[in-house]
C-alpha cells in the first residue's frame, strides 16, 4: 500500500490537518463590537452624545409638537408613513467609518431605525412619545424604557418631538412659550432665534424653500454646541415637498476634537405604503440596564 501523501512511510500516518476556520467573521463582529457605541450614538441621538453636558431644551417626553408661529416661514412635512435609506459616515472619538441606515416613521407616533456595519445589523431601535427600546444584536442585549435611557446614555436630553424634527429637517418650535422669539429676514434667509434657560437656538430658514436649512444650539455657560446643516433638497417622487437628501451633524466642545455625522439618504418615500415596525427580543436575550 502507497504511503499517504503526508507520511514519511514509517509509523503510523497522521490524520489530515483540520482546515482553519476562516477568521472573518469574527474580525467583522470583533470591529462591530468595538464600534458599537458610536453606532448606538448614531441611533440614539444623530451622534449628539459628543457633549458632556445636556444643551438641547427639553420638556416632557409625551408634550405634543408645537404649531409652528405665524411668523415663522418654514413648512414642515405634512405625512403619515415615511421610509428612508441611506449612508452615514462618522467621525468620532478618533475613529472613522460609515454605516448603512434604514430610517422608516409613522408621525408624531413611531421612529424605527435601524444601522448596519460591514453588511451586518448592529442595532434596531423602535421610539415612541413616551418609551425607547433598543437591540444590540452583537452582544445579544436589548434596553427598554423610557427617554431617560438617552440622556443617561450620552448626556443629551432629547424629547421625541425634537428627534423627529432632526431627522426630517423640520422647524423645531420652543418648547414653552416665554423663550423671547426672535424673528428677522435677511436676504433669501429667514433667522428665528430663541431661549430656554442658558440655551440659545437659532434655525435659518431658507424662504425660497421654506425649509430650514441650519440649526444650531449652544449653551452659553459651557459653550458647547450642535450645529445639524440640511443640503439638496429635491422634491420627493409623487410629492412635491422638499426633502433634505443630505444632513451633516457637528457636536463641539471646547477643547475637544469635534464629533461630525454626515448622513446622504436615498429612496425616500412618504405615503408610498402602509409601513410595519418589526421589533421583537429574542428570548435569550438579557435585557439590560445602561447607567
Amino acid at each position: 500500500m502507497r504511503p499517504a501523501p503526508w507520511s514519511s512511510g514509517s509509523g503510523p500516518a497522521r490524520p489530515a490537518a483540520r482546515p482553519r476556520r476562516s477568521t472573518a467573521k469574527s474580525k467583522t463582529v470583533n470591529s462591530m463590537n468595538r464600534r458599537w457605541p458610536l453606532l448606538l450614538a448614531l441611533v440614539g441621538s444623530l451622534g449628539l452624545g459628543a457633549c458632556h453636558r445636556s444643551i438641547f431644551p427639553t420638556k416632557t417626553a409625551t408634550a405634543p409638537p408645537k404649531p409652528v408661529a405665524p411668523e415663522v416661514k418654514a413648512r414642515n412635512l405634512d405625512f403619515t408613513y415615511l421610509s428612508a435609506k441611506g449612508k452615514a459616515q462618522i467621525d468620532a472619538n478618533g475613529e472613522k467609518y460609515s454605516a448603512n441606515v434604514n430610517l422608516r416613521m409613522r408621525k408624531d407616533s413611531v421612529i424605527w431605525l435601524s444601522a448596519s456595519l460591514l453588511g451586518v445589523e448592529g442595532v434596531r431601535a423602535m421610539i415612541t412619545p413616551d418609551s425607547v427600546q433598543v437591540i444590540n444584536k452583537l452582544e445579544k442585549t436589548y434596553y427598554a424604557g423610557n427617554f431617560s435611557y438617552l440622556t443617561r446614555q450620552f448626556n443629551v436630553p432629547v424629547t421625541f418631538t425634537q428627534m423627529q424634527a432632526l431627522l426630517l429637517g423640520d422647524y423645531l418650535p420652543a418648547a414653552s412659550d416665554n423663550t423671547g422669539l426672535r424673528v428677522s429676514n435677511e436676504g433669501p434667509v429667514q433667522k428665528v432665534n430663541y431661549q430656554q434657560a442658558s440655551v440659545l437656538v437659532e434655525q435659518l430658514i431658507d424662504l425660497s424653500r421654506s425649509r430650514v436649512q441650519k440649526l444650531t444650539v449652544q449653551d452659553v455657560q459651557t459653550n458647547n454646541s450642535v450645529t445639524v446643516t440640511y443640503a439638496d433638497f429635491k422634491p420627493l417622487e409623487k410629492n412635491a415637498q422638499l426633502f433634505a437628501h443630505g444632513t451633516l451633524v457637528e457636536a463641539q466642545q471646547p477643547g475637544r476634537p469635534a464629533a461630525v455625522v454626515s448622513i446622504s439618504y436615498r429612496n425616500v418615500d412618504l405615503d408610498k405604503e402602509r409601513l410595519d415596525f418589526p421589533f421583537s427580543v429574542p428570548a435569550a436575550y438579557g435585557r439590560k440596564n445602561r447607567k
